[in-house]
């Protein structure tokens, strides 16, 4: 049996409007929409380098059903810069993309195979190995049924590799569309499941692999870390994954211990140095800082400044030595008591379940153009709302406490 080679991408999203970035400096934000066209590239170039058999799109390639055209017309000469180099092309639209959508339609390069509404196969011959692959792409935005169901079950003698742009039933994080269950998924046979739809990177099954390869671009503060794609290589009944990173910047969150630190000059420089050794590592970022570890003369400089101006502070001395570190949120711990009243206020948003959240925000959220804008309803930003709520009750302690 001949090795099989190909990439995994997945959620592409061209063109998200991103959530959550208000305080990031406005020279910025062109570096920050071009993102995930810059992470696309990303995996053109890797491609065009390292020549795979095939490149599996799984859903989502474009951030809404209306493509813009610039999106249409990038992911088009992405195309063509792979049918130059002979790499074939196997697309299934999502529940973002889908086919019911209104756009421009460019004319795809003879390398590309789109996936219908319906569930189909397609055989391709690699080194005289056949390889069968099956998707299908989504008619409209919700598709509730079990579409897995209509995959045809392996006949155990030639590759088969399933594409599927949905979620496990009963997933309560995410949306979900086309569910299944994992046992659902090897009960077909297959040599590789290929999913999207879920942005955290995630192996559920191991052999055969069963992957989500995530987002190839964190779009908010909610998808942190490094983002990208799986090169996979498959031998017989053996699969290796390597994962290629394709994220222009990433989401992340640091936390910096500001002991026994009693004057500004002295914080700048201390905070200067942890954020240059992070970059150093990670690379181009949007962080939410945390400082702690305070001492009473910390707490004290601290408190000569609201968190606003020092968060300024901060980011204007990091333009001055890095050319893409930003702080997006500042969060300053300090060791305050709280309340009866505020640690029964907070004790109560922690116990919200999704539905409490969902009927709070519920206009919000159904607003017919501002809600594109908002980052998903999901425990991390349910997370991310109860520790700015807390953030702001002991801001509030202390002004009362005049501390």
């Amino acid at each position: 049996m001949a090795r099989i080679r190909f990439l995994h991408v997945a959620d592409l999203h061209l063109d998200s409007p991103f959530k959550g970035i208000s305080s990031i400096p406005k020279k910025r934000w062109k570096e920050i929409r071009e993102s995930t066209f810059q992470a696309f590239q990303n995996m053109i170039n890797y491609a065009v380098e390292n020549k795979p058999d095939f490149v599996l799109i799984v859903g989502d390639i474009y951030d809404g059903e209306n493509r813009s055209l610039r999106a249409q017309h990038l992911f088009q000469q992405g195309m063509e810069a792979l049918n130059v180099e002979n790499i074939l092309v196997y697309i299934c639209h999502g529940n973002h993309d889908h086919l019911s959508g209104n756009w421009v339609r460019f004319q795809l390069p003879a390398n590309v195979h789109v996936f219908g509404e319906k569930v189909e196969t397609k055989t391709l011959l690699i080194r005289e190995e056949k390889v069968h692959i099956t998707g299908f792409s989504y008619k409209e935005r919700h598709i509730q049924k079990a579409m897995h169901s209509y995959y045809p079950i392996s006949n155990h003698e030639e590759i088969h590799i399933g594409m599927l742009h949905g979620s496990v039933e009963g997933n309560k994080e995410h949306d979900v569309y086309a569910p299944f269950r994992k046992s659902d998924l090897l009960e077909k046979g297959y040599h590789y499941w290929a999913l999207g739809h879920i942005h955290k990177r995630q192996i559920i099954h191991s052999e055969p692999p069963i992957v989500y390869p995530g987002n190839t671009q964190s779009r908010h503060r909610n998808e942190s870390g490094i983002k990208g794609f799986y090169e996979v290589s498959l031998l017989n009944t053996q699969a290796d994954l390597q994962f290629v990173p394709s994220s222009a910047f990433i989401y992340d969150k640091l936390s910096i211990d500001c002991a026994d630190i009693i004057h500004a000059n002295e914080l700048i420089i201390h905070i200067e140095t942890a954020l240059r050794n992070y970059s150093e590592i990670h690379g181009k970022a949007i962080l939410e800082l945390t400082l702690n570890g305070m001492t009473d003369e910390t707490i004290e400089l601290l408190k000569s400044s609201n968190k606003e101006e020092w968060h300024v502070l901060i980011q204007e001395s990091l333009e001055q030595v890095n050319n893409f570190l930003i702080i997006n949120e500042l969060y300053i711990e300090t060791p305050i008591e709280k309340s009866p009243e505020s640690t029964m206020l907070l004790s109560s948003l922690n116990e919200w379940d999704t539905s409490e959240w969902k009927l709070a925000l519920k206009e919000l959220y159904q607003h017919s153009r501002g809600s594109r804008y908002l980052q998903p309803l999901d425990q991390g930003f349910m997370d991310d709302v109860v520790k700015e709520a807390e953030s702001l009750v002991l801001e509030a302690i202390a002004r009362r406490s005049g501390n």
